[in-house]
């Protein structure tokens, strides 16, 4: 009996299906966060009466046929990049993006990973970088002797230096942006590598065409509802019990041709 199997995939998709769903749960407070989800496909059919067959010497066609279907199987997890909320931290290192594009950060073995979690901080040698320590790029150094600091939407950053009247200009920042942002590779720690599905990167001042404009003390918050993933959990769970139920009533006539005399 095919419903064994065919009912097995369906529990399997919706176990997928929990698993994007709690991990969108989970990260409902990660600065940067695009939520998830789950698409899926049906498998191949079985043709017991191939539709469009010949049924007679005289040429009549078969209207419909008969296809068995094999179940569902997981085809992606999509990322969804609409904008999260910008709520206001009051720390200067502190920049959300408002649009489109990503912060670049240099990882320490040279490549460049994306990402749209703003909470950056100074090192010891006074360099802005992540919360892990990953430069920012392009990046900038404060002054020694510098008491203040502001970037504005355009990415110009200025700092305040104790004793002078005009603020200097110590940085430029950059966004990059994709044509398929959805192809980009999470690797945690608020992340993402180019793939070639993203393709390649096209860099330029943030308020350019196509990308967004940076506010300064300020984060961009998970972009993650918690009423629709519920709700979704929800479905998710009463589709897992459905197909459980599948499982049970095949059990059910498979007995029932067990205890047949």
């Amino acid at each position: 009996m095919r419903s064994l199997s065919i009912a097995a995939t369906g529990m399997q998709a919706q176990q997928t299906n929990v698993e994007v769903i709690s991990n969108n749960i989970a990260n409902m407070t990660t600065t940067g966060f695009k939520r998830q989800r789950a698409e899926f496909q049906d498998l191949l059919y079985q043709n017991m009466r191939r539709v469009g067959s010949n049924s007679s010497d005289a040429g009549t066609i078969v209207p419909t046929g008969i296809q068995i279907g094999a179940g569902v199987k997981t085809a992606a997890v999509y990322r969804i990049n609409e904008q999260g909320n910008i709520t206001t931290t009051g720390n200067s290192l502190d920049l959300a993006i408002n649009g489109n594009g990503f912060f670049q950060v240099t990882l320490p073995s040279g490549q460049i990973a994306y990402t749209r979690a703003g909470s950056f901080s100074l090192n010891a040698n006074s360099q802005v970088v992540t919360s892990d320590g990953y430069l920012l790029n392009p990046g900038f150094t404060l002054p020694q002797n510098a008491v203040d600091i502001s970037v504005d939407a355009s990415g110009q950053v200025q700092a305040k230096i104790d004793g002078q009247v005009n603020p200097a200009i110590v940085g430029q920042l950059t966004l990059a942006n994709f044509p398929n942002a959805a192809g980009l590779e999470a690797v945690g720690d608020n992340l993402l590598l180019e793939t070639p599905a993203s393709g390649q990167p096209v860099t330029a001042v943030p308020g350019s065409t196509g990308f967004g404009r940076i506010t300064q003390n300020a984060l961009e918050t998970s972009n993650v509802n918690v009423v629709t993933e519920i709700t979704n959990l929800i479905q998710a769970q009463r589709a897992y019990e459905m197909n459980s139920r599948v499982v049970t009533t095949t059990d059910q006539m498979l007995q029932s041709i067990t205890n047949m005399k």
